[in-house]
């Protein structure tokens, strides 16, 4: 039988990967670990073989006041936790990072594109990666995860801005991008995999075809009893605000630009 903890109690991917689990009881044991308490170190971890950890700041506004708390508990909190569990003789940490670290909203990524984090969350994940690395041993593996955006019921994030567009208008724009997205199924049976074989390295989950954002809008929009036209005649509006400077740029890329995984990166 595997023993897994989970860090980040209550967390929508930690809670996923927990569930996933437990529909095989005699294979596994899932424990979860709340960082917020303030006894969470007093946690024994020495019965475990593998540590996942999820805790970490996503989906909170950046501003430069809430900055340093990124550093805090996406980079420092991280690190004192794999200490704690390499201390422990955990054999096995997997951590979940993020496509962020390379910092770009649009293009293909690939092994050799660099990582260039432009936020203090892709900074934060990124130092998290290099100081994991260099606590790696024979006897403490660790997993570095890199996934696109996961979906699925009660996610939040970019895909639960999807979610309330769908829900309330009648019409999207009919783009035909292209996005690496991961639902979350994928990720949890993927996480399965990396436990069962004590896997360690660098991995780039993502689904085997790629999304476009206006046949999920679609999807969603069905999914909840909804019908949803897509507008051809707004599509120069949308390629006219994604070359727009600042954060109107920004954000319409992140809809309606492609943003992959090099397939190959994910077999």
């Amino acid at each position: 039988m595997k023993k897994v903890l989970i860090t980040g109690k209550n967390s929508y991917i930690g809670t996923s990967v927990e569930k996933w689990l437990l529909k095989e009881p005699d294979k596994y044991q899932v424990d979860t670990l709340d960082l917020m308490s303030p006894d969470w170190k007093s946690h024994n971890f020495s019965t475990y073989d593998t540590v996942f950890h999820v805790a970490g700041i996503a989906h909170i506004k950046e501003t430069p006041k809430n900055r340093d708390l990124y550093f805090k508990v996406n980079r420092d909190l991280t690190l004192e936790v794999a200490k704690l569990a390499k201390d422990s003789k955990v054999n096995h940490f997997i951590f979940l990072s993020s496509m962020s670290v390379y910092g770009i909203d649009e293009g293909v990524i690939t092994k050799s594109t660099k990582e260039q984090p432009k936020t203090a969350y892709g900074i934060s994940k990124l130092e998290a990666e290099s100081l994991l690395k260099s606590i790696e041993s024979s006897d403490f593996k660790v997993a570095i995860l890199r996934p696109p955006m996961v979906y699925g019921d009660g996610c939040k994030g970019n895909y639960n801005t999807l979610i309330h567009f769908a829900e309330r208008f009648p019409f999207f724009p009919s783009i035909r991008n292209k996005r690496s997205m991961l639902f979350i199924d994928t990720l949890c049976e993927f996480v399965k995999d990396i436990i069962n074989r004590n896997a360690n390295g660098l991995f780039f989950p993502q689904n085997v075809e790629y999304s476009c954002t206006s046949n999920l809008v679609m999807d969603i929009a069905k999914k909840n009893g909804k019908t949803i036209m897509l507008l051809p005649f707004l599509n120069p509006l949308i390629r006219f605000l994604m070359i727009c400077p600042g954060k109107i740029g920004i954000i319409t890329k992140k809809a309606f630009g492609n943003l992959v995984y090099d397939s190959s990166m994910s077999k």
